[in-house]
């Protein structure tokens, strides 16, 4: 493949097809064997942070990439085949259809894999996928190849070939504005006509002889029920399309035996869906453009304001066209709508009226927003307010970028030795300590409040020397002191003018030896004149 071709310079590969549970750190467990790898990011829903099932992985060299995109394309994780392809990060080409063919009436067995063996012969495939839903595949898919001739042989060679005892359809690809314009071109062109509304007494004579007066039919059908009766509707085919639209015209809307007929072009269930979905899509954008900025939402409406008291409350800012309280089961939801005549007249309303106490409450009154603007609003607020938290630094972390989502392995030079965080004196803070060990009885136990240093944070450095681990937080036993090291028993003691032992269950004897060494070690390290009190707490 040409992994360094001016299309793909970053080696950036997509993969797509992944369980909702794969993370960064099991593609980076399988990709990693192909090469270096720069960056990991599995693409996550901004507030759920779920999986949107594509992650993006960034090699170091193209090489590594094009090894990954031979060797592991289709290969299984969590149980599903993934589908590796060229990242191609400009919507334009990857809209333009270029190299781009649709394959259809495939047998439900080939699956991405298949499909991608049996068109790689054509040329290099950026990317192939089979469409599938809960079922498994839906009998087409699509192959992208990196140049439309490539493309060409594909369709030349393949089309009406037989893929596993089935004729398959092998074309260009056609974006959904070409596919929706052939289709109005063809319904233009249509011959079958659908008549509804009749009554049960025409059957199939009587409505043909009806219809022929506008040309040759080739086929007249009624529709009945299981009785034989006629369910009111039927379809007449005629030879030509100036013949079936001669028949609309005319026939559509005439009363025939006491019925209003209804006389269309027949349609596909699907297309006559589609069709209502586009007619509906269109009245909902002019009723939008319509109260655009003239409708205004009132909420904390007092239980006693119906339609009647809304509208005279607001009526003095313009002309109302609606007002509406809105109920369930005839009781007061508390918020309503006002839709104005001009958006000045609504502006204005909003102006007087937001805040504005009616019987026994505050209105808020704004203007109506559709629901998705108000859920596009508040996502970006919660956003916002998210990385607003995200951004204070806390004062006991040292403040580090952070990636949002993604693995990224960075090929960072190491410093010998071990790298510490050194922590120094700042503004003094009283902590009250809480026990960390069972009190037992016949013992007189002193909570201490002790005097501690606030942290201040200073850059990590690597540190060449050897560590000494500082167990400072740990209750000093006698035979802790007396295991560790010379230069640990210093630290451990420090400058302490007293130093508290804990002797639980050991040999006095041995006990009083090692506090005589502890002690001969504070006045070989202190000042001489100094007084060191040293208290011995027998627990045993």
């Amino acid at each position: 493949m040409n992994s360094s071709g001016p299309a793909y310079p970053l080696a950036s590969l997509y993969v797509g097809d992944l369980h909702p549970d794969v993370t960064e750190a099991m593609l980076y467990q399988k990709f990693s064997p192909a090469g270096q790898i720069m960056s990991i990011r599995v693409c996550r829903d901004v507030i759920t942070r779920r999986s949107l099932g594509y992650a993006y992985i960034n090699f170091q060299q193209p090489a590594d990439a094009e090894c990954a995109l031979d060797t592991m394309n289709h290969e299984v994780i969590k149980g599903r085949p993934i589908r590796i392809m060229w990242s191609q990060r400009d919507p334009g080409l990857r809209k333009s259809g270029v190299g781009n063919i649709f394959i259809k009436n495939m047998d439900e067995s080939i699956d991405n894999k298949a499909l991608y063996d049996t068109f790689s012969a054509f040329g290099n495939i950026l990317s192939c996928k089979v469409v599938c839903d809960e079922n498994g595949s839906k009998g087409y898919g699509f192959v992208h190849f990196e140049t439309q001739e490539a493309a060409n042989r594909a369709i030349e060679t393949m089309n009406g070939m037989l893929l596993n005892d089935r004729k398959v359809f092998v074309g260009h690809f056609k974006s959904r504005k070409e596919r929706e314009a052939e289709l109005g071109a063809k319904a233009m062109e249509f011959t079958n006509v659908y008549i509804k509304n009749f009554s049960e007494d025409i059957d199939h004579e009587k409505l043909k002889s009806i219809f022929s007066e506008f040309g040759k039919t080739l086929s007249v059908c009624v529709m009945t029920d299981e009785r034989g009766r006629s369910r009111g509707f039927g379809f007449v085919n005629f030879e030509n399309h100036g013949d079936a639209r001669r028949a609309v015209t005319e026939m559509n809307g005439k009363e025939l035996n006491g019925r209003v007929l209804y006389v269309g072009r027949a349609q596909k269930r699907l297309e006559r869906q589609g069709e209502l979905k586009r007619k509906f899509e269109q009245i909902k954008q002019e009723r939008i453009q319509r109260y655009q900025g003239v409708n205004l939402y009132v909420k904390n409406l007092d239980d006693s304001i119906d339609d009647e008291k809304l509208r005279k409350e607001f009526a003095p800012y313009g002309t109302i066209t609606s007002a509406k309280v809105m109920t369930d089961g005839g009781h007061s939801r508390g918020f309503g709508f006002v839709c104005f005549s001009s958006p000045e007249e609504a502006t204005k309303a909003v102006t007087e009226m937001n805040g504005r106490i009616v019987s026994t409450k505050p209105l808020y009154v704004a203007l109506a927003q559709r629901k998705e603007e108000r859920k596009a609003i508040l996502t970006n607020q919660y956003m916002q307010r998210l990385a607003s938290i995200r951004a204070i630094p806390s004062p006991a972390i040292p403040t580090t970028y952070q990636q949002s989502s993604g693995y990224y392995m960075t090929s960072v030079p190491q410093v010998g030795g071990r790298v510490y965080m050194h922590v120094t004196a700042g503004a003094g803070a009283v902590v009250r300590g809480a026990s960390q060990y069972k009190y037992s009885a016949g013992v007189r136990y002193v909570q201490q409040v002790i005097s501690v240093p606030a942290p201040v944070i200073h850059q990590v450095v690597p540190n060449t020397e050897p560590a000494v681990h500082v167990r400072g937080q740990e209750p000093l036993t006698a035979s802790m002191l007396a295991a560790a090291p010379l230069k640990e028993q210093k630290q451990l003691l420090g400058t302490k003018h007293t130093i508290v032992l804990f002797a639980v269950g050991e040999n006095v004897s041995f006990q009083k030896k090692k506090v005589s060494e502890a002690i001969i070690l504070l006045a070989a390290e202190h000042c001489s004149g100094c007084v060191f009190t040293v208290c011995v707490l027998w627990m045993g």
